[in-house]
């Protein structure tokens, strides 16, 4: 694991102290790395996001869709289930 040194205002670190505290974690570290991987998840899913809009249109997401998912599933949990 790497070490990194941040400086913060004081009104910053009365913050983070407040959030270590308050939300249980240990340390400020753990806090931080904890913000680090919330916006890794955020910036991945607006990237998936980004790459639906811009893929090709699908099948229309109706009920039939919707029952033929179901069927399949069944037809796969029933397979698996005798086999």
């Amino acid at each position: 694991m790497s070490t990194m040194n941040i400086s913060l205002p004081d009104s910053l670190k009365v913050f983070v102290d407040e959030q270590v505290s308050q939300r249980g974690y240990g340390t400020s570290s753990e806090y931080v790395r904890e913000l680090i991987r919330k916006d890794q998840d955020r910036l991945q899913l607006r990237n998936l996001l980004l790459a639906g809009a811009a893929s090709a249109q699908a099948a229309t997401a109706d009920a039939s869709y919707f029952d033929g998912l179901r069927s399949r599933v069944r037809k796969s949990a029933k397979a698996r289930i005798q086999g």
